[in-house]
């Protein structure tokens, strides 16, 4: 306890530059536990909306629009489409019976009452084709308690039971877990592992620097303690108490820093993703790790500087020649390169590893080895490249720079190792996004919407086919099979003329009006059932409830068919049918589907929705290659993608700035004395940026070949197409060649103009 109080009467007493270093340290700490508290409130903003999701999900809820039980007073149907990438959530309810209020709401719908989230009800005000999809007159609001997130398009119509076709019984709200969580429990560990490197590694080192801060200055007046009979453990504990000290007003910093960007930055929102400001409280478990984390790092971290002065305090006061970093340095990144290069030749060899649970713990594992080796290493590197450029070179300037580092291979790096970092971390987000990118969505210029026709009157199916934005339409259909037979081969069927099928498709050869046909897709292999003389029953019914069993022979024609569709909309081997070949009045019974085609524009998109919901708004619509929570989940995580790279660009060059400056005031003797033996300014201002730059180029180039491996092995245990990004290095390299030049017009006004003997008295 003594030892702890004489630190802080030192550090009080030691004179204004102490008291600025420790501000420095407190505001440098107070950035960094910002950024960690950010970074630890995205798992509970998520947590706080999927609860909100699962509260309000029908207790019947299966998951693909309707209920399944057969018990409850209230019917439920669920229907979610695309309002240009978000999904818009209908909820259809109808009453029977005593039921429970839907959350969010003081009473549960009448027939023809909408129920609606505050931004949907702006949006009715300015789309009105959006009111197709919800028929009804607008009763109230939504309350937050009943949204997940204040931008959230969700709504509840009230209708009749006998309107509320394919709905199934409900007896209130509540669900274990959400149908469509925020961000999928795969997705979110793509993000954690994201933000661990691009965030909690750069931070853990901008911590270290800032508990290191005046390190210097603070070991000879340790190492005076030490000779004036302070034990070891002492003059450990005065420099711990410092950095505690420090790191604990950061903290309290830090914290009340948070609080004001929650409440700010929620009310104001980021791109695809908003939150209330309740849903970023921290924990308890976050206020642990910022008030005693922090503090117990900066203390360990201060006991290990501090070891040194104790152990031999006459060689810090002399200012002896420090000792060459060890070669243990290099192991964490051995082992580290060892994994990622390991990957990176799967991938070249198309040995692409399949089991993804051994790789999801040993990928993290080498991004955080190869980033610790990648700190570690740059000292050693450093030291042997100064080494040999000293010895080669005949410019004064360069050797001087490179016998400095030589001697203190760590001191520059102490700058550099903040921007290395973010370059490393820089390559891994950008194979993240490489790798959402993969995810399935509609890049054709069409949109294919199927719907079933099972409960669908020939009428309706007539209007949906009028729907203007609507300009080709099919039926799809497969074969009966005989549910007791092991073997049920069956083939898909196309119902539609030689004109509709080329109003779907830009290549259709072949094709005869009147005369069935089977399909042949370019590059697809045929369906082994679909064998020219066999066939296949086809089960009728029409609208009296009637029952008719067509043969379907697959013919021997064939029609050369391809269309725009990211899936195609029939594959090789489907038989094409005319309508005429059909009884009047009969359609197919066995999965049969309405295919409808229009342009993929947004705009287009929502207008062909819209209109389908004027004919019926409960007809459950499938847009193909168009999945409206998979697309908000990728804009969910690229927005905090984003956020995680600012804070790594934060941390970056904080990190930077403070230790530069602290590396200033520290350097100032020795400039001085370089000036008063005759160096010029310009020597001096030379010296000072080579011995930033050329240890800073060398991190760099080691940071993008190695980020760009860790990127290969991340995409190759991610199992998409994409293996190696190579349109990506241009704008790294750039990024990387932005870095040189900022540190080195950082490092130029180290050198002052005015010459301070004082500095040097004492040497």
């Amino acid at each position: 306890m003594k030892e702890l109080l004489l630190g802080l009467r030192l550090l009080l007493g030691s004179g204004r530059g102490s008291r600025v270093r420790f501000l420095l340290m407190v505001v440098g700490s107070g950035i960094g536990v910002c950024c960690l508290a950010v970074v630890l409130a995205i798992p509970g903003i998520l947590a706080a909306q999927d609860a909100r999701k699962a509260a309000r999900e029908p207790d019947c809820s299966n998951g693909r629009g309707g209920c399944l039980s057969t018990v409850g007073n209230g019917l439920a149907l669920n229907r979610v489409d695309p309002y240009d990438s978000e999904p818009l959530t209908r909820i259809f309810l109808a009453q029977v019976g005593p039921v429970d209020v839907p959350p969010g709401l003081q009473d549960f719908p009448g027939p023809g009452e909408v129920f609606v989230s505050p931004r949907l009800h702006e949006l009715l005000r300015s789309d009105r084709g959006l009111a197709r999809l919800l028929p009804g007159k607008e009763k109230g609001l939504i309350s937050p308690r009943g949204l997940a997130h204040p931008d959230e398009l969700y709504a509840y119509v009230g209708v009749r039971p006998a309107e509320l076709k394919g709905g199934g019984h409900m007896s209130g709200f509540g669900w274990e877990e959400a149908r469509f969580p925020t961000v999928e429990p795969s997705t979110l560990d793509i993000l954690r592992f994201t933000l661990a490197g691009v965030v909690l590694l750069p931070l853990a080192v901008f911590l270290s620097v800032c508990a290191r801060l005046s390190a210097a200055s603070r070991m000879r007046r340790l190492a005076a303690l030490r000779l004036l009979g302070l034990s070891r453990k002492g003059t450990q504990r005065v420099n711990a108490a410092e950095t505690v000290a420090a790191a604990l007003l950061g903290a309290v910093l830090g914290l009340g820093g948070y609080w004001v960007v929650n409440q700010s930055v929620s009310r104001i929102g980021l791109p695809g993703f908003k939150w209330y400001p309740a849903d970023g409280s921290l924990s308890v478990t976050t206020y642990l790790v910022c008030l005693v984390g922090c503090p117990a790092l900066a203390w360990f971290v201060g006991r290990v500087g501090a070891k040194k002065a104790a152990a031999n305090p006459l060689a810090v006061r002399r200012s002896a020649v420090e000792k060459p970093p060890r070669l243990w340095g290099l192991l964490p990144l051995v082992p580290g390169l060892a994994i990622v290069v390991g990957y990176c030749v799967a991938g070249a060899t198309g040995n692409v590893p399949t089991d993804t649970s051994f790789s999801a713990i040993l990928m993290p594992l080498a991004v955080v080895l190869v980033g610790t080796g990648l700190v570690l290493s740059l000292p050693i590197l450093s030291r042997v490249l100064a080494r040999q450029v000293a010895r080669a070179t005949n410019s004064l300037s360069l050797g001087l720079a490179m016998r400095r580092n030589e001697m203190e291979p760590g001191g520059a790096l102490r700058v550099a190792t903040g921007l290395v970092l973010l370059v490393y971390a820089a390559s891994l987000t950008q194979g993240v996004l490489i790798e959402l990118d993969q995810v399935s969505k509609n890049t054709a210029p069409v949109q294919l919407y199927t719907m079933p026709l099972d409960e669908v009157p020939e009428k309706t199916e007539q209007a949906l086919t009028q729907v203007p934005g609507v300009r080709g339409h099919a039926v799809l259909a497969r074969s009966w099979t005989d549910p007791d037979r092991e073997e049920r081969p069956s083939i898909n069927v196309l119902i539609a003329t030689c004109a509709q099928l080329h109003r779907m498709a830009p290549v259709v050869e072949g094709c005869v009006e009147g005369r069935p046909a089977r399909l042949f897709v370019p590059g697809q292999s045929y369906d082994e059932a679909s064998l020219p003389g066999a066939s296949y029953p086809l089960h009728l019914r029409n609208a009296e409830g009637k029952q008719r069993v067509v043969p379907v022979r697959v013919p021997s024609r064939t029609v050369r068919y391809h269309d725009e569709t990211d899936a195609q909309m029939a594959g090789s081997g489907a038989v094409l049918i005319p309508p005429s070949a059909l009884p009047a009045g009969f359609r197919p019974e066995e999965r049969v589907r309405l295919a409808l085609l229009g342009s993929a524009a947004p705009g287009a998109v929502t207008s062909v929705l819209e209109g389908i919901a004027g004919v019926d708004p409960t007809i459950e619509v499938e847009t193909a290659g168009l999945d409206p929570a998979s697309l908000q989940q990728i804009t969910v995580i690229k927005t905090l993608l984003a956020v995680g790279m600012i804070l790594g660009l934060v941390i970056g060059v904080a990190a930077y700035l403070v230790a530069a400056t602290d590396r200033a005031v520290e350097r100032r003797p020795q400039v001085t004395a370089l000036a008063l033996l005759g160096a010029r300014p310009r020597t001096l201002r030379a010296v000072q940026v080579a011995q930033v730059v050329l240890p800073l180029t060398v991190g760099l180039v080691l940071a993008v070949v190695i980020g760009k491996m860790s990127e290969s092995s991340y995409l190759v245990t991610g199992g998409g197409a994409v293996f190696w990004d190579g349109a990506g290095l241009p704008l790294l390299l750039a990024s990387a060649l932005g870095v040189v030049i900022v540190a080195a017009l950082g490092a130029l006004p180290l050198v002052g103009r005015r010459i301070d003997p004082e500095l040097i008295r004492r040497d």
